[in-house]
């Protein structure tokens, strides 16, 4: 409802300017401050002052007259503070949210017939994935989740580096070595972390072997590499024996977050088709391609990148920019738009990719990158047996580990009674362990460096993943407690009068519900879904508030009034649940 409210305090504005004969090129709307009453506030009469001749309090009184509320449908009454015009909402605001809010997908923001590739994570598979890059997947799957939520066509591509030197060093470690040559045993039973050992073993033989035995061996490597470049179906087959296993291992550990994709898209593919190819040969015609030290490249500094990129060597092989210029031509032709989710440390090359793909006649305005800092464990609270970095299995591993210990403190009377057995503990400890690793990273502003502190992650009682999964938690208690059947998708009867909901608490958390679809609509346009979380904490607070000074199902409860209150509950539950869902947070049954 708030979208529609703002709509139509837009309308009612620029109507009352017009009618003055003032300006409507802004129109001053605001959210007001949290001890102002109204939902929306504008500032307008700030700017017209000195065109009207008057101080900004007397020219919000004249705007605030020529608006007729009984025309209205949301905004229940304008009333003038100083300079403020403050927008406060009808009861038909508060029915329609209370009404809407009980819906299961609430808060979504109807189709907008605009597809999205949301490119994210496609770290080099090369073996486990690593904990400091554990912001990317879940940034990038909580970005393709709100550009979902928000209407837009959502496609989630993992980017396969399959053509790289690392990856030709990868497949002659592979087939130069046996088990017997490896000096460790893996870390887990699974494949990544079978197959890195051969990635180790070949690096550390490149680093310490004769001269003559490097030189035969890089020998080799450069023939995997000149016969990805050439199209050589049986080198492809090499490498993608040892990709293909490797990748499987990496998605079993995303699918924990979960991160799901719906493609996995081989860097590979733009050269088996021709079209890095064709990238090279534009490149070569362009005025800034330059040949110097061995190396074609292209001189940026008309866009300010003072470091050229180089795009194809000597012996005529392609680089990653190169084809990753291809694929992000590719998706142009198959997307109206491109995301594509990045470490702070590919700063540069995202500058060089989209100044290039500019010079090469693209339509740039069609890419959007989001840039991340990476993720720190405070020193010494994590380690690995191996010494190799921390995992993010191991973290989400503790993460389970630690929340499982929690809710059991927490609950050991209610084991006791059996209304909670070990599958439930077991259910609640991945749901709020999970759910506060995800909750902690995707929180914060990608661009701020962040340390994981697991005291503060999973806080019951603080602003953390476990503060808001609580409030669904305690929604489905009341629900389940007043009759209703919650995990079969039972609800209170919605036709109630939101007249009964007419304490502050109950204002607060109705407003509070009512500017969901906004949030998503504006986290979406910025591709911030850190904002989803900081709404998700202010609505634990308003829930928190009512919940303690509304009873819903004690004694004296009048009858309209419970149901009212209950219908309220069930909104809020669906509200937080769905906001949580963006994040990619479980929203527990039971805590």
């Amino acid at each position: 409802m708030f979208l529609s409210l703002r709509a139509e305090v837009e309308d009612a504005l620029e109507g009352a300017l017009s009618s003055l004969a003032f300006p409507t090129d802004d129109l001053g709307i605001e959210q007001p401050p949290e001890d102002v009453e109204s939902v929306l506030a504008s500032s307008a009469a700030f700017r017209l002052a000195d065109e009207a001749g008057a101080p900004p309090p007397q020219v919000a009184s004249r705007i605030a007259a020529e608006i007729d509320v009984d025309e209205l449908t949301y905004v229940g009454a304008v009333r003038t503070q100083g300079p403020y015009l403050n927008f406060l909402p009808s009861e038909a605001y508060f029915s329609e949210t209370l009404a809407a809010g009980t819906d299961e997908a609430y808060g979504s923001i109807d189709g907008r017939n605009e597809s999205v590739v949301v490119e994210h994570t496609s770290a080099n598979p090369t073996g486990p994935v690593h904990v400091g890059r554990a912001r990317n997947p879940i940034i990038g799957d909580a970005v393709a989740n709100l550009l979902a939520f928000a209407g837009y066509d959502v496609d989630r591509h993992y980017y396969v580096n399959d053509a790289g030197r690392q990856m030709a060093v990868f497949t002659w470690a592979y087939e130069t070595f046996d088990e017997a040559d490896l000096e460790d045993d893996p870390e887990r039973d699974r494949t990544e972390y079978d197959l890195v050992r051969y990635y180790r073993k070949g690096n550390a033989y490149l680093e310490t072997a004769d001269e003559s035995a490097v030189a035969e061996a890089e020998a080799e490597i450069d023939a995997i590499m000149q016969g990805l470049e050439e199209g050589d179906e049986q080198t492809y087959e090499r490498v993608s024996e040892v990709v293909d296993q490797v990748l499987s291992g990496m998605k079993t550990c995303l699918e924990r977050l979960p991160a799901e994709f719906d493609e996995f898209v081989k860097e590979t593919r733009f050269m088996r088709d021709g079209s890095t190819d064709d990238v090279v040969d534009r490149l070569e015609d362009l005025d800034e391609a330059v040949y110097e030290e061995e190396a074609w490249q292209l001189e940026l500094e008309e866009f300010g990148i003072e470091k050229n990129l180089v795009f194809l060597r000597s012996d005529g092989t392609s680089l990653y920019p190169t084809r990753d210029l291809a694929h992000h031509e590719w998706k142009f032709d198959n997307y109206d738009r491109a995301v594509t989710v990045l470490g702070e440390d590919h700063k540069l090359q995202a500058r060089q990719l989209r100044a290039t793909l500019d010079l090469l006649g693209n339509d740039t305005e069609q890419l959007r990158q989001v840039l991340y800092s990476y993720v720190n464990l405070p020193e010494g609270k994590m380690s690995t047996r191996r010494g190799t970095g921390v995992d993010l299995d191991d973290l989400l591993d503790e993460a389970i580990d630690r929340a499982r210990e929690e809710v059991e403190e927490r609950l050991d009377d209610r084991i006791r009674d059996d209304d909670l057995d070990e599958d439930d503990i077991e259910r609640i400890a991945h749901q709020v362990g999970i759910g506060a690793v995800r909750y902690d990273i995707v929180s914060k502003q990608p661009t701020k460096a962040i340390t994981f502190e697991w005291e503060q992650a999973l806080d019951f009682e603080a602003q953390s993943a476990p503060y808001v999964q609580y409030v669904h938690a305690r929604c489905c208690g009341i629900l389940e407690e007043a009759g209703f059947d919650v995990e079969a998708g039972e609800c209170p009867d919605v036709d109630v009068d939101a007249e009964r909901l007419e304490a502050p608490e109950e204002r607060a958390l109705l407003e509070t519900i009512a500017r969901l679809p906004a949030v998503v609509d504006e986290a979406a346009g910025d591709l911030e879904p850190h904002q989803i979380a900081t709404y998700t904490r202010e609505f634990a607070d308003r829930f928190n508030a009512f919940y303690r000074e509304c009873p819903v199902l004690a004694d004296g409860v009048e009858p309209d009034r419970r149901q009212a209150r209950l219908a309220l509950v069930a909104a809020s539950k669906h509200t937080v649940a769905n906001a949580l869902s963006i994040l990619g947070v479980a929203p527990p049954r039971s805590m």
